[in-house]
Formats: C-alpha cells, sequence, structure tokens
C-alpha cells in the first residue's frame, strides 16, 4: 500500500550520530488548567518529555529547552503578537508567570534555555550555532503545540540540515485531531515521528 499522501512523500530521514533533545515551550500556560493556552490532557506529554530529558542525561546527549518571553510593552511582539494577543501572557510584566518551564521539568545546570518570540525554536534565536558547535546532527523534538511551534520548529531544523525526529507521545495540542494530523503532515514531508520506546532506546545508546 502506497504512502498516505502518495509514493513521493513520507521518506525516512533516520538518525544521525549525535542527537540533542530539544524541549519546546512546554511552560505552566500550556499544563495548568487555566493558563491561557491549556491543553485538555497536558499530562501524558509532561511525563513522555521528562522520560526523554532522563533518558538523554543518562546518554551523555545535550538537552536544549524554548520559551517565550516579551519585552514589558510587547515592542518585540510584532504581528503574531497581533495574531494570538494571549501570547501577551508571555511578557516579562505579565501576571501569573505563564513562561515558567512547567514541573515536574526542569532545566538542569548547564542546560540552555532559547528564549524566542516567534514559532520557530530556530528563528531569530542561536539555536542552531549553538546546536552545530556542539556537533549535533539530529533534534530530537518534544513540547507543545505540535501545530504550532513544535511544527515549525521540526521544519526549520530540515532547513538547518538537521535530522528532525518528533516524539508523538511527548507533544500535545488543544485537540487529538490538530495532534494526529499535524504529525501526519510533518512525517511525510518535514521529519520523522518517532514513538517514545523507540527515542528512548535510542538515546539509551551510544554509537
Amino acid at each position: 500500500m502506497s504512502a498516505p499522501h502518495g509514493p513521493g512523500f513520507s521518506g525516512r530521514l533516520g538518525w544521525g550520530t549525535h542527537p540533542a533533545v530539544v524541549v519546546i515551550d512546554f511552560v505552566r500556560a500550556y499544563a495548568e488548567p487555566d493558563g491561557p493556552f491549556a491543553l485538555p490532557e497536558p499530562g501524558p506529554a509532561l511525563a513522555a518529555c521528562a522520560e526523554l530529558v532522563d533518558a538523554a542525561r543518562a546518554g551523555g546527549y545535550p538537552v536544549v529547552w524554548t520559551v517565550v518571553r516579551y519585552t514589558p510593552g510587547l515592542a518585540d511582539g510584532g504581528l503574531f503578537l497581533r495574531k494570538v494577543p494571549a501570547l501577551g501572557a508571555f511578557a516579562e510584566d505579565a501576571d501569573g508567570d505563564w513562561g515558567e518551564i512547567a514541573p515536574p521539568l526542569k532545566p538542569a545546570p548547564g542546560e540552555p534555555v532559547v528564549v524566542k518570540q516567534y514559532a520557530s525554536a530556530f528563528f531569530g534565536t542561536s539555536l542552531a550555532a549553538t546546536l552545530h558547535a556542539t556537533g549535533v546532527d539530529t533534534v530530537v523534538i518534544a513540547g507543545v503545540s505540535t501545530s504550532g511551534c513544535v511544527r515549525a520548529s521540526a521544519t526549520d531544523a530540515l532547513s538547518h540540515g538537521f535530522r528532525p525526529q518528533v516524539v508523538r507521545q511527548a507533544c500535545a495540542d488543544r485537540t487529538p485531531a490538530l495532534h494526529a494530523n499535524n504529525l501526519a503532515d510533518l512525517d511525510a514531508k518535514y521529519a520523522d515521528v518517532v514513538d517514545l520506546s523507540a527515542a528512548l532506546t535510542r538515546l539509551s545508546t551510544r554509537p
């Protein structure tokens, strides 16, 4: 049976030899029920992210985090903020500390936290340079939301010469359909979508 997107899609990128886990924007705004971007069931994805991070640390692989943050007054929000006004919750002077990374996730000392203003973790940030400088060739992507910042980051990872591996159970979105549909399209064109168990196995072994 041919791939659902046709025979010209859904090739495999595979893993290189030097992966890094990148956790995209899994902050309190998504994880808490009264947050401005509250997910219906964040618990399973949070737990999966924690497993990935633990496996990367145990295997000696880098872990990088991203958060969205704006200056007081939102001067650096641009048109993205006009399109999604709720992003104002990530201003430095906003109430609620919604931009804090959600427990039980927590960056370890020395793990970079990349601050961004737009969807992609690569746009206008030092992420690509940081990863290239440490020899990373594979980006294991987790976080939120699947249809937004995860998708944009995976697409840009490919454009920057990395092999994006999007971990199905470690991402989440505001509806199951959005999550599933975007994973299917990412897997067809921009990334390999992999199961948590396979990612954990790969991170537990050295090349």
